[in-house]
């Protein structure tokens, strides 16, 4: 059944919602980050991995979670928080639709301030590729509430499935616990802002 029979027959829909873990901001390294999978709301599993901070690994390493994971033929889409991961390591969504199969939908808390973003991005290595890659996400929609760039389905069917696994407010809820989970690996304790 398609994602957008599922949505207009309102069934539940299976997600993966990545976010990365704390990680100190200086020097280089690797950074966790948890892949929290849910239907509609209600966390069904987890996934554990990691990326090479402001590196250029994450679009393959997160797909190749997923392929590899008993629920990659169960989702239905995946979130992103952010187009980035480990500070810039940029997902290419494009390449992560076409790897996994599964719409693929970066979501932001507000409209980015894009001239800031290239300044930062002009300050690290290879950055007229980063600003391809970020470029290529295509435009960022503001639609049912949300802010977000999408590829493998249009816009109003990726607000759909926002709206179908966010609890209340404005993160999705796989989003959110990947946040809190994250930051309770590597914490001790959950933080306060998802």
């Amino acid at each position: 059944m398609t994602l957008h029979k599922k949505l207009n027959q309102k069934k539940q829909i299976r997600v993966i919602g990545f976010d990365d873990a704390p990680f100190p901001k200086n020097g280089h390294g690797k950074v966790n980050v948890s892949g929290i999978v849910c239907s509609n709301t209600r966390f069904e599993g987890m996934l554990w991995g990691e990326v090479d901070k402001d590196g250029f690994d994450a679009t393959h390493k997160l797909s190749s979670m997923i392929c590899n994971s008993k629920f990659h033929q169960q989702l239905d889409a995946v979130l992103l928080d952010g187009i980035a991961v480990a500070g810039f390591n940029i997902i290419n969504l494009k390449e992560m639709h076409e790897l996994t199969g599964l719409p693929s939908i970066a979501v932001m808390r507000r409209m980015p301030d894009l001239p800031s973003i290239y300044s930062a991005l002009g300050n690290l290595n290879k950055s007229e590729l980063r600003i391809k890659i970020l470029e290529e996400a295509g435009e960022i929609h503001h639609l049912g509430g949300f802010f977000f760039q999408v590829i493998g389905c249009d816009a109003a069917c990726a607000a759909e499935v926002l709206k179908a696994v966010t609890d209340n407010g404005k993160v999705p809820e796989p989003l959110r616990l990947a946040h809190l989970i994250g930051a309770a690996i590597m914490g001790g304790e959950s933080s306060n802002r998802a």
